[in-house]
């Protein structure tokens, strides 16, 4: 009797089971949809807002400015110069005299000082999309030669070590000022110019181009230069 009354207990516990697993799948099916719902109504309102929504990226000065903040001196051209130059040398009461010709390979740098820059310099027009930028003047690095590929032709009959160092030092003088003249011509002044307006062309579109501007047009000036006739 007592075994007949656990069995009569325990059967109707036990057959409860199959049931459950049975509706727990049901359950998650009848969920499942409601989320697939949700999702797509989230996805939905997300592409509306890109699509409609406001479109102010900030503002495009400041963007500009930092972009600037990364680099105060920028180096925008290198012209490589072999300035030719002469010097004499006269001892012993001019009874020994030597001259020497030199070419001397130097380098010269051309930098904008971006240091000072700040809104006053820049002009967004929203309309045109066009930002103008006013510039510092292009300057010119001290000449670095490189005596080490120098090349001296020495004319006299005796020429001691000290008038030999004489004759390099004095040439090696008159190399970079010769170097600084030619550095300064129109012509090279000119591609310096123009170098420095692509440089900076460049690294300002590509920060206004991710903080999402588009295409903008920037127009490159130089102090004392006017506006483009079309603006």
């Amino acid at each position: 009797m007592e075994k007949d009354r656990l069995t009569r207990e325990i059967r109707p516990t036990s057959g409860l089971e199959p049931a459950l697993r049975r509706d727990a799948p049901l359950a998650v099916l009848n969920i499942l949809p409601w989320a697939l719902l949700g999702a797509a109504l989230m996805l939905a309102a997300f592409f509306a807002w890109r699509a409609y929504g406001p479109q102010d990226y900030g503002d495009p000065l400041a963007t500009s400015l930092v972009a600037f903040e990364k680099q105060n001196r920028l180096t925008v051209f290198s012209a490589q110069l072999a300035p030719v130059v002469s010097s004499e040398d006269s001892r012993l009461l001019g009874l020994v005299e030597s001259r020497q010709v030199a070419v001397i390979p130097a380098q010269v740098d051309y930098t904008l000082d971006l240091s000072g820059m700040d809104e006053s310099r820049l002009a967004w027009d929203a309309t045109a999309e066009t930002l103008d930028i006013l510039l510092p003047p292009v300057q010119v690095g001290r000449p670095n030669l490189d005596e080490a590929r120098a090349q001296y032709l020495r004319e006299g009959i005796w020429i001691s070590r000290d008038a030999q160092d004489q004759l390099t030092r004095d040439n090696t003088r008159l190399a970079e000022q010769q170097a600084s003249e030619q550095a300064e011509n129109p012509v090279l002044m000119g591609l310096a110019r123009s170098a420095a307006r692509d440089a900076i062309r460049q690294n300002l579109a590509i920060p206004l181009s991710v903080a999402g501007y588009g295409n903008v047009t920037v127009d490159v000036r130089f102090e004392g230069e006017a506006l483009p006739p079309s603006r």
